[in-house]
């Protein structure tokens, strides 16, 4: 199984059964990826969702991957720096310490990684991840 980290963007525009990306979400809900989070990243996804959506919706999401078995809570030991945004290198850092496959990320700061020789992160965008998994993972 393929192992990825979503940036909390991706989470935000994945979450809701009416979005065209939900996939993604289902995919996590029904184990058929790894997903690696750090404390720091959980603690975002809340404080956003919480924002984007509601306390509850934020709550019962958070409560699932505390439960699902291919949800991975990696520890990360070092802090690679690797992005201008000090907030965004946290999906970096857990990337780096999970061994992950993926970072998914819509957001453009992370294009810098695509010419960082060591670590070599591989990211894709929502719509480069789908027609990845359409053709590799399904």
């Amino acid at each position: 199984m393929i192992k990825l980290v979503l940036d909390t963007n991706v989470i935000v525009s994945a979450l809701s059964s009416r979005s065209v990306y939900h996939w993604l979400i289902q995919l996590v809900l029904d184990e058929k990826v790894y997903l690696s989070v750090s404390d720091e990243i959980v603690l975002e996804y809340e404080e956003v969702l919480k924002i984007k959506y509601t306390h509850f919706v934020a709550t019962n999401f958070l409560a699932a991957l505390k439960e699902l078995p291919n949800v991975y809570f990696t520890k990360v030991y070092f802090r690679w720096n690797l992005i201008g945004d000090a907030d965004d290198n946290k999906f970096v850092d857990c990337y780096v310490s999970a061994g992950a496959d993926i970072l998914i990320t819509q957001d453009s700061d992370f294009r810098v990684l695509k010419t960082t020789p060591f670590p070599k992160v591989i990211i894709m965008n929502l719509s480069q991840f789908e027609n990845y998994w359409r053709g590799n993972g399904e």
